[in-house]
């Protein structure tokens, strides 16, 4: 398995020089985060982060992500343009050695947390969704900023795309899922890389919107649409995970046997009783998930793709970006180092 770290590039204040300390490290994971959606990645700034990664003793083999506009989701005016581009953005991925390009299909939103800072006994702060802070929330009524939302959509542009996704449909939102991948897969195929579909988080509907990477039927769906080993799974543990009715164990054992996941986000997560959710330090002990069955899933069925560790706490007074800090997702690389070791896996240097 090859042990990665997201990095946020030249502004992140982790560092690659930080990174690079870290036990067993070997890829960075980021993206060109400074071009629209929809748009063509410049050569040149790739170039540059694969060289800087170099000089490092690192790898930039891992993109996440190349988002997927919201006219390539709703079947838009400019879904053919955004999808030429889209596939441009692999293809120069390609040429610069990545070969995990990371996803997802979440209408508007990536993801949802109603605090970012929740402080823990022990005093560390972490990211947390609660139903009773949000389940009386209506955005076609009222101004709502949950923290983590995209902040370039005003509230009208939020209240129109709730809208239009409502019009769609999750059999619509199928449809162009499925266009989606007829277009993108075959170039994929031509590059070797790898799309790797990330989880709608959490997975289970968002105010009205549909959300249909959820389960494992649908996970199912999904890779049957165009069966490629291409067209793979970023499986997060943590996201799939805030649901109770997914075993994310034999998820992750169903799914790496099959050869169909290309990117692991490891993390656990604190289900309550209501079904609000908590994130957590990595150990299975702080959480409702057995990252140990889920990494000896991970050895047993072979797996030899990329995985990180996900969302950390902010611990030690860090106060960096939220869930992306350097101490604590240290903290879990080495935990997950440790489970792969007593299962008999093996870290895969450069």
């Amino acid at each position: 398995m090859k042990s990665s770290f997201r990095w946020y590039g030249e502004s992140d204040p982790v560092t690659l020089e930080n990174i690079r300390q870290i036990p067993g490290m070997r890829s960075i994971v980021s993206a060109v985060y400074d071009v629209p959606p929809g748009e063509v990645w410049p050569l040149e700034k790739l170039e540059r982060m694969a060289a800087l990664c170099k000089e490092n003793g690192l790898v930039f083999d891992i993109v996440e992500s190349i988002p997927v506009t919201e006219d390539i989701k709703l079947g838009g005016k400019e879904r053919d343009r955004h999808l030429d581009n889209y596939c441009e953005n692999i293809r120069r991925c390609a040429e610069v050695g990545v070969r995990c390009v990371t996803y997802n299909f979440m209408p508007v939103f990536d993801w949802t947390r109603t605090q970012l800072d929740r402080p823990a006994p022990d005093g560390s702060k972490s990211l947390v969704m609660y139903w009773d802070q949000l389940r009386d929330l209506d955005p076609l009524k009222e101004d709502i900023h949950l923290p983590g939302w995209d902040s370039s959509y005003t509230q009208d542009e939020v209240r129109e795309l709730i809208k239009a996704y409502g019009e769609l449909g999750e059999e619509g939102l199928w449809e162009n899922i499925a266009y989606f991948l007829k277009k993108v897969i075959p170039v994929a195929e031509e590059c070797g890389v790898i799309m790797a579909l990330h989880p709608d988080d959490p997975p289970y509907p968002i105010f009205g919107l549909p959300r249909v990477i959820t389960c494992e039927e649908n996970l199912d769906r999904y890779l049957s649409i165009v069966d490629s080993f291409s067209n793979s799974l970023c499986l997060c543990t943590g996201s799939l995970g805030c649901s109770r009715e997914n075993d994310i164990p034999a998820l992750t054992r169903k799914y790496s046997a099959m050869g169909r996941i290309g990117f692991m986000h490891l993390r656990n997560v604190k289900i309550l009783e209501d079904g609000s959710f908590e994130e957590c330090g990595h150990r299975s002990e702080a959480g409702s998930l057995d990252m140990n069955a889920i990494v000896r899933a991970l050895v047993e069925t072979g797996f030899d793709g990329g995985f990180r560790p996900d969302h950390g706490r902010d611990i030690w007074g860090e106060g960096g970006k939220p869930g992306y800090g350097l101490y604590d997702r240290a903290l879990g690389t080495a935990y997950i180092n440790g489970l792969i070791e007593a299962n008999g896996g093996r870290l895969e240097t450069i």
